[in-house]
C-alpha cells in the first residue's frame, strides 16, 4: 500500500474512532440524565395511575407516557447544562491545552451536543409531548378492537390532523406576508422551514416567559430565604418573647379545657381553637430561633441575603453594560457560528474567574425563573406535589420546563451574561438579528429586575425598622365614610 493511501486510511480511522467516542460520551451523558429524571418524576408521580388494579391497559399507557415525559425532562436538563458545560470545557482546554486525558473534550463534541439538544427539543415539543397527552386521553376508534394499538392509531390520526392544521395556518400566514416565489418555494421544505420557524416562535415565547418570570422569581427568592433561614432581629429579647408566648398558650389551652356550656359555646370554642393554633405556631417558630446557634442567627441569613443581592446586582450591571455595547458595537448582537473554536480564547475578560461567575449566574437565573414560574398566579396549579401529581400535570410541567430550559442559552446570550456564541441551530432564529427586539429585551430585564430588587429590599428594611421600634403595635386610626353610614 502506498504511503499516501496509508495516510488517508489513518485519517479515516481517526475520524471513525473520534465519531464513536463522541457517540459513546453523548449516550453516557444522556443515560445519566435520563436515570436522574426518572427518579425525579417517580418522586412526584401519582402511584394509582400506574397500578394494574383497575385496568392493566391504562397502566401500560401511563407507563409509556411516563417514559416520554422522562425523556423530555432529560432533554430539558441537558439544555440547562449545555451552556455551562461549554464554558467550563473552553476554560479547561485553555488551562491544559496539551493534556492527553482531555483531548476528547473538543469542539466537535460540543457542537454535536448543541445539535442533539436542538433536535431532541424539537422532537419533544412538536411530537413526543403532544403524543403523550393524546395517548393518555385516547380510547380507540368506535367499533375497533380495544388495546394499546387502537389507542396508538387514534393518537396518530389526531396528531396528523393537528399537524395539517398547523401547517395550513403557517401556509396561509406565510402566503399573506410574503407572496414572492422564494417564500412559496420555502413552504415545501418541512425540515428547513417549518420546524425551525416553529421552534423559533416557541423559543421567542420561552425567552419572553423568562423575562417575566426571572425578576418575579428573584423577588420571591428573597422571601423564601427569609422563611427558611433564621432572621436576626434588632432590639429583641427572645427569651422574654418565648416565655410570654408559652404563658399565653397555656392560658388559652386552660380556657378550652374548662369551657362552660352555653348557647355560644361552639362559636367561642372555634375561635379559641384558632387562637390556640396561631399561638402554638408562633411558639414553635420562636423555639426554632432560640435553638439556633449565634452563628446561624447572626451570619446565615445576612450572608444568604448578601449573596442574593450580589448575584442580582452583578446581573443587572452586566445587562446595563451590554446595553451600552449594543449601542456602540454591532458585534455585541447574539449571533450563531458554525465552527466551535474552543480552547483558543477565554469568553470572559476576567479569565477563569469570570467564566465561573458566568456559570453561577446562568444557574442562578434559571433557578429564579423556575421559582418565578411556579410562584406566578397563572402557573401555580402546575406545581407538582410529592406522590400525588397526575400524569397530565407531569406532562404540563415537562413541557413548561423544556420551553424555559431550551430558551436559556438564547436568554443568556441575548442579555450578555456570557460571550459564548450560540452554536448549531440555536443561532438561526430570525429575531436574534433584530436590534430593537434585543435592545428592548435588555432594557426590560434591567428595569424589571431593578424595580423588584429595590421594592423588595426597601419594604424589608422598612418592615424591620417598624418592628424593631415597636411601631407595629400602635393602634391604627379607624376612618368612617358617610355613605350609607358604614365604616370604611
Amino acid at each position: 500500500m502506498a504511503p499516501v493511501e496509508q495516510d488517508a486510511l489513518a485519517v479515516r480511522e481517526q475520524l471513525f474512532h473520534d465519531r464513536v467516542r463522541e457517540c459513546i460520551i453523548c449516550a453516557l451523558l444522556f443515560a445519566s440524565l435520563y436515570i436522574l429524571c426518572h427518579f425525579i418524576i417517580t418522586h412526584f408521580k401519582k402511584h394509582t395511575d400506574f397500578t394494574a388494579v383497575h385496568d392493566d391497559e391504562d397502566a401500560a399507557v401511563n407507563r409509556i407516557a411516563l417514559g416520554l415525559c422522562t425523556f423530555t425532562l432529560a432533554v430539558a436538563l441537558g439544555a440547562v447544562l449545555l451552556l455551562p458545560f461549554s464554558i467550563i470545557s473552553n476554560e479547561v482546554l485553555l488551562s491544559f491545552p496539551q493534556n492527553y486525558y482531555i483531548q476528547w473534550l473538543n469542539g466537535s463534541l460540543i457542537h454535536g451536543l448543541w445539535n442533539l439538544v436542538f433536535l431532541f427539543s424539537n422532537m419533544s415539543l412538536v411530537f413526543l409531548m403532544p403524543f403523550a397527552y393524546f395517548f393518555t386521553e385516547s380510547e380507540g376508534f368506535a367499533g375497533s378492537k380495544k388495546g394499546i394499538m387502537a389507542r396508538v392509531y387514534e393518537t396518530s390520526v389526531v396528531l396528523l390532523l393537528l399537524t395539517l392544521l398547523v401547517l395550513g395556518m403557517v401556509w396561509v400566514a406565510s402566503a399573506i406576508v410574503g407572496n414572492d416565489a422564494a417564500s412559496r418555494q420555502s413552504l415545501y421544505d418541512l425540515w428547513e422551514y417549518y420546524l425551525p420557524y416553529l421552534y423559533s416562535c416557541i423559543s421567542l415565547f420561552g425567552v419572553l416567559l423568562l423575562l417575566l418570570c426571572t425578576p418575579f422569581g428573584l423577588s420571591t427568592m428573597f422571601t423564601v430565604t427569609g422563611k427558611l433561614l433564621v432572621k436576626p432581629r434588632l432590639l429583641e429579647d427572645l427569651d422574654e418573647q418565648l416565655s410570654c408566648t408559652r404563658f399565653e398558650e397555656a392560658a388559652v389551652s386552660h380556657r378550652i379545657r374548662s369551657g362552660k356550656a352555653s348557647c355560644w359555646l361552639n362559636l367561642d370554642m372555634e375561635m379559641l381553637r384558632e387562637q390556640f393554633f396561631a399561638i402554638r405556631s408562633k411558639r414553635r417558630k420562636l423555639e426554632l430561633r432560640h435553638r439556633a446557634s449565634p452563628w446561624q442567627r447572626n451570619l446565615g441569613y445576612p450572608l444568604a441575603m448578601l449573596g442574593l443581592l450580589a448575584l442580582t446586582g452583578i446581573s443587572v450591571l452586566i445587562v446595563c453594560f451590554h446595553v451600552l455595547e449594543l449601542l456602540l458595537d454591532d458585534a455585541a448582537m447574539p449571533r450563531g457560528i458554525q465552527d466551535a473554536s474552543l480552547g483558543q480564547v477565554s469568553f470572559s475578560i476576567f479569565g477563569s474567574f469570570g467564566a465561573a461567575l458566568q456559570v453561577v449566574l446562568i444557574f442562578y437565573l434559571m433557578l429564579s425563573s423556575v421559582v418565578g414560574f411556579y410562584s406566578s398566579p397563572l402557573f401555580t396549579r402546575l406545581l407538582p406535589e410529592r406522590q400525588d401529581t397526575p400524569l397530565t400535570k407531569i406532562i404540563g410541567n415537562c413541557v413548561s420546563l423544556l420551553v424555559l430550559s431550551s430558551a436559556l442559552p438564547v436568554f443568556s446570550r441575548t442579555l450578555g451574561i456570557t460571550r459564548f456564541d450560540l452554536l448549531g441551530d440555536f443561532g438561526r432564529f430570525n429575531w436574534l438579528g433584530n436590534f430593537y427586539i434585543v435592545f428592548l429585551y435588555n432594557m426590560g430585564f434591567a428595569g424589571l429586575t431593578t424595580l423588584c430588587l429595590v421594592k423588595r429590599v426597601s419594604w424589608a428594611v422598612q418592615a424591620e425598622l417598624i418592628r424593631a421600634f415597636g411601631l407595629h403595635k400602635l393602634p391604627l386610626p379607624v376612618t368612617r365614610c358617610r355613605t350609607r353610614s358604614k365604616p370604611c
